[in-house]
């Protein structure tokens, strides 16, 4: 379990963050479960990851990323976008010891602040990326 201190509080306040595996790696291609038009989009860069020298950054659920559509509409490719990660593949274990896993990597577009750019989320929402950013799960149909 890692601890870290969140900038919003005050000095020498932790706030609880349960650990979960960073499975999505600089150069991932994910899929883009929202209905803004984009079908695959490519993580370029992690934003707050610290990782070690020669070490690729890379993403959670929940975690804001830099993105490049690769397949979508002409008005979306070649420019970089905002984008949160919903799902991954690779198990997140709960504090309840429960393993949830799910069949894609996937993420929604989305601004700095958290608004979507898109109106809708298909398929399932992890419950660690809702808690994370509350106007996705406004959006969400499922929060698993």
């Amino acid at each position: 379990m890692s601890q870290g201190r969140s900038r919003g509080k005050a000095k020498g306040v932790e706030e609880f963050r349960p650990y979960v595996t960073r499975a999505l790696p600089v150069g991932a291609r994910v899929t883009c479960a929202d209905n803004s038009g984009a079908k695959v989009l490519e993580i370029i860069m992690v934003q707050k990851a610290k990782t070690r020298v020669s070490r690729l950054p890379a993403a959670a659920v929940g975690d804001y990323v830099n993105v490049v559509v690769k397949k979508g509409p002409a008005e979306l490719r070649k420019q970089v976008h905002g984008a949160v990660i919903i799902r991954q593949k690779y198990p997140v274990r709960r504090l309840n010891g429960v393993r949830v896993a799910f069949e894609d990597n996937a993420a929604v577009l989305t601004t700095p602040e958290g608004e979507m750019k898109g109106t809708d989320i298909k398929g399932p929402v992890a419950a660690e990326a809702s808690e994370k950013w509350p106007r996705l799960a406004n959006l969400a149909s499922m929060v698993v």
